[in-house]
């Protein structure tokens, strides 16, 4: 067979080819061409909450959909470790640790929430160290977010302000100084467990304090011990627990507690 031949072949042969090619493309569906409402989702409708307005403080009040820990005037929503009324002491719409009385636990137990807490160390406080201003927040009772005086004020970095203490540092120092109010936005998800007690999802939290994110996401590795390494213990629902560490400088002052279930 001559060049030509050959060459006249595979030349009808990609005619034929792409005659049948097109041929079947006619008749087969074509893609719908995308529109901008293709993407738009209508359902399910956030449902309303109505954001708290800051007072002539500045302290955010509570978002309509939040359950207040403590407002101005009373602890009626804590109790003290065994379940007797909170013996803090009350005073000018906020909350002061009775050293000595021990921790303070809310009644009503938790999972995931948003929190919002507000704290302050008093002017003029004395101490150095953790012996300055300490407290914490502990999340269900087993997880805890540092409070004390890291104004100015030296200590380990995985034990100050908004630390996840003796785990993770905060990112920031965003202290205010004494006698100043410090606000904690605390967002987290609670471990999950099998049946077994095995950990299935560890904790997370976010934390922003005075508006600057200090914790990003953070995962829990375990529970809080002051000595030896966390470790997950198998939990449902927990309380939120305020700390009584009992140090002479300590006299930490809140107010304005609400949480949002999520």
């Amino acid at each position: 067979m001559s060049q030509l031949r050959l060459d006249l072949k595979i030349i009808s042969s990609i005619i034929l080819v792409s005659t049948i090619y097109f041929a079947h493309a006619q008749d087969s569906p074509q893609p719908m061409k995308m529109k901008s409402a293709m993407t738009e989702l209508w359902e399910p409708i956030p449902a309303v909450v109505t954001p708290g307005l800051p007072d002539v403080t500045g302290s955010t009040k509570a978002p309509s959909d939040a359950i207040v820990l403590f407002g101005d005037t009373d602890l009626s929503a804590w109790q003290n470790k065994e379940g007797h009324a909170a013996e803090w002491s009350v005073h000018d719409g906020v909350f002061t640790v009775n050293k000595g009385k021990g921790d303070i636990f809310s009644k009503q137990s938790f999972e995931d929430f948003q929190l919002h807490i507000e704290w302050m160390v008093p002017q003029g406080i004395t101490g150095e160290g953790q012996r300055r201003g300490n407290s914490g927040i502990f999340l269900q009772n087993m997880y805890e977010v540092q409070v004390v005086d890291s104004y100015e004020n030296l200590t380990y970095v995985n034990g100050q302000a908004g630390s996840i203490y003796k785990q993770t540092p905060p990112l920031k120092n965003a202290m205010r100084p004494p006698g100043d109010w410090n606000v904690f936005d605390i967002i987290y998800t609670a471990p999950r467990f099998k049946e077994n007690g095995s950990l299935i999802v560890p904790a997370y939290v976010t934390v922003i304090h005075n508006g600057v994110i200090i914790q990003n996401h953070t995962q829990i590795t375990g529970h809080t011990p002051n000595t030896g390494l966390p470790k997950y213990k198998p939990h449902g629902p927990g309380p939120i627990r305020l700390q009584d560490h009992g140090d002479p400088s300590e006299a930490i002052s809140f107010r304005n507690i609400w949480i949002r279930e999520m």
